[in-house]
């Protein structure tokens, strides 16, 4: 059927909370096995992931293995494909953020975004590429602060773009060698956890931001942006390619 994910196997980095977490369970609603995906072997992102594993409606595993290292990435496909022999759908969407004033951003910070953010999705791509079934998807989480440029994300915003270049580029070049199409997706502000860490500063920066989301004057939802994620992963989605979708209500238009 072209509104069914059934018999597909889906990788989604970065998916024990979050954005990451919704988009596992819409794709699993749709059929699609799903593996969970959690950076460490700590007992509270062991159970976090599992509770993810039990909510989904069809079968998903959860497997341990850390984006931001080198080789996490490709313990997380070579997972998949014991598992299950073959990867349909890579959401790309494992990351972290820093809202710092510029002056504020250190070395550390550069590093340890730039090695999620920028270098996973490099080494996650690469290392799914020889597994990738016909007909398979790319789906990279972006952001609008991409393109936006918000205060206080310097690094963020920069690694974003990166993936959005990343995008533009795979688009381009792997469609023909691989039978997949690669798109995006660029969530705005979005009632996450993380978001909701970020600080009560953070979020009275954020609040004339909102304010001018045309939609409403809101943080999107999880949902919202899972179900783009699942819009561009659907068979009838076989002509989108280098797509970015800006899930943002409006607040940034191109």
């Amino acid at each position: 059927m072209e509104n069914s994910l059934a018999g597909k196997i889906a990788i989604i980095s970065g998916s024990d909370s979050g954005i990451g977490a919704q988009i596992a369970r819409e794709l699993s609603d749709f059929g699609a096995t799903v593996i969970i995906n959690y950076p460490f072997a700590e007992q509270v992102l062991i159970d976090r992931a599992a509770a993810v594993v039990a909510s989904l409606k069809s079968p998903g595993i959860a497997v341990q293995a850390d984006m931001s290292t080198t080789t996490g990435p490709q313990m997380l496909v070579d997972a998949t494909v014991a598992a299950y022999g073959r990867i349909d759908i890579l959401v790309n969407n494992a990351g972290i953020a820093v809202n710092l004033p510029f002056e504020e951003q250190s070395l550390e910070h550069w590093d340890s975004l730039v090695n999620i953010n920028g270098r996973g999705t490099f080494l996650l791509t690469q290392a799914a590429l020889p597994h990738l079934a016909p007909k398979s998807r790319i789906v990279n989480i972006c952001s609008i602060s991409a393109r936006e440029a918000p205060a206080l994300q310097t690094i963020y915003a920069g690694t974003k773009g990166m993936v959005d270049a990343f995008t533009r580029v795979w688009a381009k070049e792997l469609p023909a060698r691989y039978g997949c199409t690669v798109n995006a997706a660029s969530p705005g502000p979005t009632a996450t956890e993380g978001f909701g860490a970020a600080g009560q500063e953070f979020m009275q920066l954020m609040q004339p931001v909102m304010d001018k989301t045309p939609v409403g004057p809101r943080l999107g939802e999880t949902n919202e942006v899972a179900y783009a994620v699942l819009m561009l992963c659907l068979p009838r989605a076989s002509w989108i390619n280098g797509v970015n979708v800006h899930v943002c209500g409006g607040l940034f238009m191109q």
